[in-house]
């Protein structure tokens, strides 16, 4: 099938196709603790040592037994197949990327600057929260951990213990208090 009927770029453009919140800004590094560059490498690994060379053995299988047009291992494992080649595209572009940063080896332990774990409660006392600032793949709220690109991370980067930062939430003007910063 010629390739104007289909949706298949040659894999130039594949930030555009992220949700908003994993594209990183125009010009910016893409930083990223150890941690999870660690947990992207492994993934990488996974998809070209395992699924990948498995995926390949599926559709040789399938293509062997006749008409493709209406082989449901053979339709599906070749999706599959794009849908483990972009992945991996991607991984080793954002991977090339990366800016790796050790937050215990930072100096300025004052200051909250990326990979900081950082305790905020609302001004009011209450609602107190723990967050570490972490890069844009590895951010999971679920288990405490924001992109650097996130509006708290933004209004918390410089602040100090004891400060008190307003910043534009999507759920309107907030102000919280920074209790504690600390670097593991």
């Amino acid at each position: 099938m010629n390739k104007a009927f289909v949706k298949e770029g040659d894999g130039q453009d594949d930030d555009e196709e992220l949700a908003p919140a994993l594209r990183l800004p125009p010009g910016s590094k893409n930083y990223m603790t150890r941690r999870g560059h660690h947990v992207l490498r492994e993934e990488l690994d996974q998809l070209v040592r395992v699924e990948r060379p498995k995926l390949v053995e599926t559709i040789a299988w399938a293509a062997g037994n006749g008409d493709r047009s209406e082989n449901g291992d053979y339709i599906y494992g070749k999706k599959r197949l794009r849908e483990i080649d972009r992945r991996i595209r991607f991984l080793i572009k954002r991977l090339e990327s990366a800016t790796v940063v050790n937050p215990s080896e930072q100096e300025n332990t004052d200051q909250v600057f990326f990979g900081a774990t950082v305790t905020i409660c609302e001004v009011d006392g209450e609602d107190e929260q723990t967050w570490q600032i972490v890069g844009v793949d590895e951010a999971d709220v679920t288990a405490g951990r924001i992109s650097w690109i996130s509006p708290l991370a933004r209004a918390l980067l410089k602040a100090r213990e004891g400060e008190v930062v307003r910043f534009m939430s999507p759920a309107g003007m907030r102000e919280i208090e920074v209790l504690e910063i600390a670097y593991r």
